[in-house]
């Protein structure tokens, strides 16, 4: 499969690039000529495993290599593939939206966990004295979900808050007060909670959903662009039976293909899936309720 891919690229080059922005060109092609040479390494990392004895350590250390280098070549595409798209591409926001927070392209934020009196995260038997995640938001398919969830981070909200739930299916954190009337972020000089709609982004759909999901809509099998169907992705909590009731919940899905088969896990058009977890998604399951974000940061992209 890679030696097809690393074929269909460079055949394909002129063709690709072709439809990359004016604007963006320059920078694409730096970003695809890379993609197409870190290629070349997670090949011959394949090759030494293929030809390793099975079960031995060789085969171990150029199998851990070939998945560290194929998340390299993932992130490669995911770069090149964010320069094909036109730099003022914007989704249509209606009107009663307008005034809300909004991230038209993407950014990244980073978590780190720790958990009280400085017990250790223990994951698969190693320890880790803190987890560290990062998390990419996709403000091309989920401009208000993702720009609020953006807003709440810069302004330090999620800062020092403990992990509300861990049950296996999702962690979910966020609540300004779980014991108190008022669980959501009211801004400066107001006094009711600001709150989003449900936004999804159902395929070949030519503008967004608000305020409905897709079961509502008469299309609950619709799929979406943004599915939850792996482990870190990123959805926006809201009442069950209200739409437009999400704030500063939010929850990290825990994707288990046996429980929550992709298209088929009762989320995809029922909650806003505004991103994914990029990096540390894997040491998610040792995150347990009672945990606490010491820091919450945005370390690339920007409010409109």
């Amino acid at each position: 499969d890679i030696n097809k891919a690393a074929d269909g690229l460079n055949k394909k080059k002129d063709k690709i690039l072709g439809a990359v922005p004016k604007a963006n060109l320059e920078k694409a092609t730096v970003a695809f000529d890379k993609m197409v040479a870190d290629i070349g390494p997670l090949m011959e990392a394949i090759d030494i495993e293929q030809d390793a004895g099975a079960g031995s350590v060789q085969q171990r250390a150029a199998l851990d290599k070939a998945y560290s280098l194929q998340d390299v070549v993932a992130k490669d595409l995911s770069c090149f593939e964010e320069l094909m798209v036109d730099p003022g591409y914007k989704r249509i926001i209606p009107d009663e939206y307008k005034d809300l927070p909004r991230l038209s392209g993407r950014a990244e934020v980073k978590f780190q966990f720790k958990r009280p009196g400085a017990e250790p995260f223990n994951v698969d038997g190693v320890n880790y004295k803190n987890i560290d995640i990062t998390m990419v938001l996709d403000g091309y398919n989920a401009p208000i979900t993702a720009g609020n969830f953006l807003d709440l981070v810069n302004k330090g909200y999620y800062n020092n808050k403990k992990i509300d739930r861990s049950d296996g299916f999702v962690i979910q954190m966020g609540d300004n007060d779980p014991e108190g009337k008022v669980h959501g972020y009211i801004p400066d000089g107001q006094s009711e909670e600001r709150k989003v709609p449900l936004e999804i982004a159902v395929k070949n759909d030519p503008e967004l959903l608000y305020s409905s999901t897709t079961e509502d809509d008469m299309r609950g099998a619709a799929a979406t662009v943004l599915p939850f169907q792996s482990t870190g992705a990123l959805g926006m909590a809201r009442e069950e039976f209200e739409a437009d009731t999400a704030s500063t919940q939010f929850f990290w899905f825990l994707f288990e293909s046996d429980l929550t088969p992709a298209g088929k896990n009762m989320m995809d058009g029922r909650y806003a899936c505004f991103g994914y977890t990029v990096e540390g998604a894997d040491l998610l399951k040792a995150v347990r309720e009672g945990d606490i974000v010491v820091s919450a940061k945005v370390t690339k992209g920007q409010l409109d």
